[in-house]
């Protein structure tokens, strides 16, 4: 087929698409050619990016600790986006094993990326504009939430002593009450709760738990068990992410907390005013997203 021919073919397959949306394919041809070309500047938003960080003090690295934590968002954002196709699709086992894969990409790059906050940021100074910022915390990323939420049933986002308030038949509105991360923002024996627990149930808690019943019978975890004979691959790189996402992440956020908050055996108070030694640790959190693929039967 020689150009001219190309040429006519091209114009024959984008006049049928718009004939097929019931659009005159000439309006979109002469829209075109009034169209400017675009750039990466512009398609990336890279002056919009730039524009985000808004420092509350005159300390440099504050803009530092800002875009840090703007990246980790939109590296929550890339998993979430892998994480819906998963639990909305039948998607092939091949293609979850790239997408599980993809997370666990994800996942090592937040992980590997925390020594930007541990040694990117002058520990003083760091110590001085972090007061500013109270009662905000990482606490209140949403991101991290909404990950659970897909990944897992929320049974098993309770720790032992959650599982032991539980009532009998729990609905989501008591799993939410009794779930691990609050543990970080409410006394349980008196029910009093932070200032960030309550402004962040507040803006949140109604649409985590409409997320939540949304996903019943439908997250990661229960779509992989109803699979049949699921490769040691796919079990394999599950359980990776399982080990980076509530082991190893936790534990680096844990150490660039240690750094700065514990450094010289202070114990500074988080922002958030959580015991952050305890809520932090994986053995307080004892997350498990996929708990019946760590059994024998998968480990064979």
């Amino acid at each position: 087929m020689g150009q001219e021919d190309k040429n006519k073919d091209l114009i024959s397959k984008i006049n049928k698409k718009y004939e097929d949306l019931g659009e005159n394919p000439n309006t979109y041809l002469e829209g075109l050619l009034q169209a400017k070309p675009i750039t990466y500047w512009d398609y990336i938003e890279v002056d919009t990016l730039f524009s985000l960080q808004k420092p509350r003090t005159d300390f440099k690295d504050e803009k530092i600790f800002i875009m840090y934590h703007q990246v980790t968002e939109l590296v929550l954002g890339m998993m979430m986006h892998e994480l819906k196709q998963l639990v909305n699709e039948e998607l092939s086992e091949e293609v979850w094993i790239d997408k599980i894969n993809r997370l666990n990409r994800y996942t090592s790059m937040l992980i590997t990326s925390f020594s930007v906050m541990s040694h990117g940021m002058n520990y003083d100074d760091y110590n001085v504009f972090r007061k500013t910022l109270a009662p905000a915390s990482g606490f209140q990323s949403v991101s991290f939430r909404y990950i659970e939420i897909y990944c897992t049933p929320l049974k098993n986002l309770l720790n032992e002593k959650g599982k032991a308030r539980i009532p009998e038949n729990p609905t989501t509105e008591d799993y939410f009450e009794h779930i691990y991360w609050k543990d970080a923002g409410m006394d349980r024996k008196t029910g009093k709760k932070t200032l960030t627990l309550r402004m962040f149930e507040d803006k949140y808690q109604d649409k985590l738990i409409d997320k939540a019943n949304e996903l019943k019978g439908k997250t990661l975890e229960e779509k992989f068990l109803k699979m049949k004979n699921p490769s040691k691959e796919l079990v394999e790189i599950l359980q990776e992410f399982d080990q980076l996402y509530n082991v190893k992440w936790p534990m680096v956020h844990l150490e660039t907390a240690q750094h700065y908050l514990d450094k010289k055996g202070e114990n500074k108070a988080a922002t958030g005013g959580s015991e952050w030694k305890k809520y932090l640790h994986p053995k307080h959190q004892q997350r498990k997203f996929f708990p019946e693929i760590w059994e024998d039967n998968y480990e064979d």
